[in-house]
């Protein structure tokens, strides 16, 4: 028997998601590893003890002063994995808004002012310290709603020496919102406006000025790369991605987002570990991905708000034998902080099972985001963990509104920051 700091007990469910390959695919991202009427136990920050409550007093023993948690019939998870995000950025553009409502499409906004390059102008205004309050703000609120991982990409500096600066503030990020961050270096996110008509050019910047310092400085796990007509070519995104390779960095890819660009093909060809958006992407895309080992990362919030609207492949990916995971793509263009607004989406709209939803939120975005010990809760994991106030985790895909009562990473809540024994 050993001691414990914190017991959760009065579930209706624990969903592990602990049993099975990693990544899911196919039918095993229906298998949960549910636990009914369950309780966990933490110690030291990782998962001591996980089972039948009844079996919880032959288990575990309470500390000193440990603190017991009554979740009142509520659902436990591992706690959310958000695998794509732009939540490092200045600014708003709400202005946009009245534009897609009349129709125009991301190109048109672009080409009047907005875009990207509107964040850009934002975000190379702010300073260090503005930046970083308004970014740890929205990473608190992604952890209200039950994150407890996030992938960070830069993008919105778009020089070598902007970008590694954006990267420079991820630890501050994740010491100010406690969340595990994962940083991603987009600086092929658009052409800066100073280097207009030449991405060539600016992309053998990047290579020759950003990425050695990214892999000395070990400020990325990740680069990726807008892979779309007027931002960069097939061509080009190739060869930035093959210069990270070269350099030690795992790869990513926004891909087939407005058109089929030949992104998912060049994320199969290098076995990307993730090809994200996709909405455009083929039946023979999806089987180049799937035999190649790439998992897909889903953007439902994305799809849902673009002009015009999409409804985003994740059922046909499944079905095709891709893994799949899901993002918020939190960002001034889809500005989300909720995963489950996504996992409901990702349901009502992408055609998921709420279990599928719920696997592509957690052990398999832990996959995309090249995290092994999380999402999922077994003996020996970090104790990241959302509590749910619904009768089963089947309600997280069924419901477009609900919260955590409360999150834990490492053993230390998030949610609420000022947990007190409460039985």
């Amino acid at each position: 028997m050993t001691g414990a700091d914190w017991v959760v007990t009065g579930l209706a469910e624990v969903a592990t998601l602990a049993v099975g390959p990693v990544p899911r695919i196919g039918a095993a991202a229906q298998e949960l590893g549910r636990i009914e009427r369950g309780a966990v136990a933490i110690a030291d920050g990782r998962i001591l003890w996980v089972g039948p409550e009844r079996r919880l007093r032959r288990a575990v023993r309470p500390r000193s002063g440990a603190r017991t948690v009554d979740a009142g019939g509520g659902t436990l998870v591992p706690g959310l994995v958000d695998a794509h995000t732009h939540v490092l950025f200045a600014g708003d553009r709400a202005f946009e808004l009245p534009r897609k409502a009349r129709g125009d499409d991301y190109a048109a906004i672009a080409r009047r002012g907005g875009g990207i390059l509107a964040t850009v102008r934002a975000t190379r205004r702010a300073s260090a310290r503005d930046l970083t309050a308004a970014t740890a703000a929205r990473l608190r609120g992604m952890a209200a709603a039950g994150a407890t991982a996030v992938e960070v990409k830069s993008g919105y500096a778009l020089s070598p020496a902007g970008e590694v600066a954006l990267l420079r503030l991820v630890p501050a990020l994740a010491r100010q919102s406690g969340l595990r961050l994962v940083p991603t270096f987009l600086g092929a996110h658009a052409v800066p406006p100073e280097a207009r008509g030449d991405a060539a050019r600016y992309v053998d910047r990047l290579i020759r000025e950003a990425l050695p310092r990214v892999a000395h400085e070990r400020l990325a796990r990740f680069v990726d790369v807008f892979c779309e007509p007027g931002y960069f070519s097939v061509a080009d995104a190739e060869r930035l991605l093959r210069a990270a390779l070269a350099l030690g960095l795992g790869v990513k890819i926004h891909a087939d987002e407005f058109v089929r660009s030949g992104g998912a093909r060049l994320a199969a060809r290098l076995r990307a570990t993730s090809a994200d958006h996709l909405l455009r992407a083929t039946p023979g895309d999806w089987r180049a991905l799937a035999a190649a080992g790439v998992t897909a990362v889903v953007l439902p919030v994305t799809a849902y708000e673009a002009a015009p609207r999409r409804r985003p492949p994740a059922r046909e990916l499944v079905d095709a034998g891709v893994a799949v995971a899901l993002g918020s793509d939190a960002s001034p263009a889809s500005w989300s902080e909720s995963m489950p607004l996504a996992m409901a989406l990702a349901v009502h709209g992408g055609r998921l099972s709420p279990a599928e939803a719920l696997t592509a939120a957690t052990v398999n975005a832990a996959h995309a985001s090249g995290l092994s010990d999380a999402g999922a809760i077994a003996p020996g994991r970090p104790a990241d963990l959302a509590v749910f106030p619904v009768p089963s985790s089947d309600h997280l895909g069924y419901r477009y509104d609900v919260r955590p009562v409360a999150v834990f990473r490492q053993g230390t809540p998030l949610v609420p920051r000022d947990f007190r024994q409460q039985v």
